[in-house]
């Protein structure tokens, strides 16, 4: 049995202080000896460190600054408009429930820069609500967020009232969805955006539907075996699983649906959801992680057990045995896909979390520094210039990951990346970094926190589409609102692009260079965790 926690507040009691020149590691400890603790090389040009919650406030002032002008992109208006064009095709009369969800915004192609959408029941469908929600909690709990880059200075309040009916829309067809026992999915389509419509105006229903979908998702666990089951078949050019009764097939994205268990879970005192979720990511650990031999090149990289990931286990249902290992969307079997490597990491910090389970903080560290491992011994290939101001620096080990960190680079002037893959990563990163804060683990807590920053700083340089657009208001008093393009005609609907959602050569269907759905939620879920942590 684990310990069921009422809810997972981000440790804000230290103060994460910021130096804008390499090497000066901001402090004011007290004591010399975790001055020494904390003391070490600055990861990039901007660097990060743990402060005593003393430090004084004019410094915090300035270090917020600093932040948010290197994660400038990150809240500019930009980010605000794009969702909500999108999302206004409810008001010429679009049927989500009917039409289905965005998923992949094309780069080449006759559908080049603009959604495509994918049936209702497609596991990515509550993505793209739960980006409206985010945003709207924005405008809520931060609404001095969306007045950095508003040239008309436009209240929040007009923000709010545009964007709740939408974000009503779009999430409507989730509810009924609750009740689907047919996917391990149902906490990426419920949690991102019913979660936020329960926590920000208390809706019941929102609540009930959460419940009901933990309560489906728990019919998929398989007790003999301690194992939720993913995925009922497999089905791919090179191979076929049918058959339920001696097999269980479980992927490693499922990490991160277990979070809709723990908050049902805490929401109705029922143990058995917590317990269940507990059990998944217990055996996750045995199928799906695989320890590695090689030890962190960083001076101050996490120094236990790193593990890659695996993407497909087949687990015997009756004895819970390991009976083979493959993959459906990476590069092969052996090797480490990278947007399973990120889920595999924000998974198992959100586990730790709830449980406070120390097995699951090794699992997060450990995935997280190989996967950060593995972008710092990346080939020269991914390395990409600095625009410094007066010209272009020495190249710049990219953190934008490849899409498999074994596939071959086919095309090393253009390798294929995963945009999604990073954004995730750094989700999981910034909440390990603050679990490890909240243990007095300030080193590895900061080594985490930077590379969450280097993450997404490097995404916003090379994926963020440069084609933006912008909001303008009309109407009486200004208060109707309308999308445009920046560039008249310039459009690419997704935030960011070079995502791939499925590059595997067995694929049904294999495709990759594009904006995804869950890389723009990610994105902007960052950085709503940053604006939690009042680090913006």
């Amino acid at each position: 049995m684990v310990l069921l926690l009422q809810d997972t507040p981000i440790a804000t009691n230290s103060v994460l202080a910021i130096s804008s020149k390499p090497g000066d590691m901001a402090r004011s400890d007290s004591s010399a000896s975790s001055a020494t603790e904390d003391e070490h090389i600055a990861l990039s040009e901007t660097s990060w460190s743990e402060g005593a919650a003393d430090t004084k406030e004019d410094d915090i002032h300035e270090q917020k600054h600093a932040l948010h002008k290197i994660l400038s992109e990150l809240f500019e208006e930009n980010i605000l408009a794009k969702p909500c064009r999108a999302a206004s095709r409810v008001l010429q009369g679009f049927i989500p429930a009917h039409d289905g969800f965005p998923e992949i915004v094309p780069q080449q192609g006759p559908r080049q820069g603009h959604w495509e959408f994918r049936e209702p029941e497609f596991w990515t469908c509550g993505f793209f609500p739960g980006t409206l929600y985010a945003l709207l909690e924005r405008s809520i709990r931060y609404p001095g967020s969306l007045r950095a880059d508003n040239p008309e200075n436009r209240s929040s309040t007009i923000i709010r009232n545009y964007l709740l009916p939408l974000c009503k829309s779009w999430s409507e067809p989730l509810h009924a969805m609750a009740s689907r026992t047919d996917t391990h999915d149902i906490g990426f389509i419920i949690m991102p955006a019913l979660r936020r419509d329960w926590e920000l105006f208390g809706t019941e229903r929102s609540l009930a539907s959460i419940v009901q979908a933990a309560h489906s998702l728990a019919t998929r666990y398989v007790p003999a075996a301690g194992a939720i089951r993913s995925w009922d078949c497999l089905l791919k050019k090179d191979i076929t699983v049918t058959d339920m009764e001696n097999n269980l097939l479980v992927i490693i994205d499922s990490m991160c649906n277990l979070d809709l268990l723990f908050y049902a879970a805490a929401q109705t005192g029922e143990q058995r959801l917590a317990d269940i979720a507990a059990s998944h990511a217990t055996t996750l650990l045995k199928t799906h992680l695989r320890p590695e031999s090689v030890r962190s090149t960083a001076k101050h990289g996490y120094q236990g057990q790193l593990y890659s990931t695996c993407h497909v286990a087949n687990v015997d249902p009756q004895t819970g045995d390991l009976k083979w290992r493959r993959t459906a969307q990476g590069y092969a079997a052996h090797s480490t896909w990278s947007r399973g490597q990120a889920w595999a990491i924000l998974g198992y910090a959100q586990t730790y979390n709830w449980t406070k389970d120390e097995s699951f903080l090794d699992a997060a560290c450990g995935c997280a520094e190989y996967f950060l491992y593995r972008l710092e011994t990346s080939p020269s290939c991914v390395e990409l210039p600095i625009e410094t101001g007066r010209g272009y620096a020495n190249p710049h080990r990219g953190h934008v990951p490849l899409w498999d960190f074994d596939a071959p680079i086919e095309n090393p002037q253009d390798p294929l990346r995963d945009s999604s893959a990073g954004v995730i990563a750094a989700n999981g990163m910034l909440l390990l970094s603050q679990s490890l804060a909240a243990l007095g683990r300030h080193t590895m807590s900061r080594r985490f926190f930077d590379a969450s920053i280097e993450i997404v700083k490097d995404t916003l340089d090379v994926c963020l589409a440069t084609e933006k657009a912008k909001l303008t208001t009309f109407g009486n008093n200004g208060t109707s609102i309308k999308v445009e393009d920046v560039v008249l005609g310039a459009t690419f609907d997704a935030l960011l692009k070079y995502g791939t959602a499925n590059n595997n050569e067995n694929a049904r269907r294999r495709y990759a260079n594009h904006g995804l759905v869950y890389g723009d939620y990610y994105l902007v879920e960052f950085g709503n965790l940053l604006l939690s942590m009042g680090l913006i």
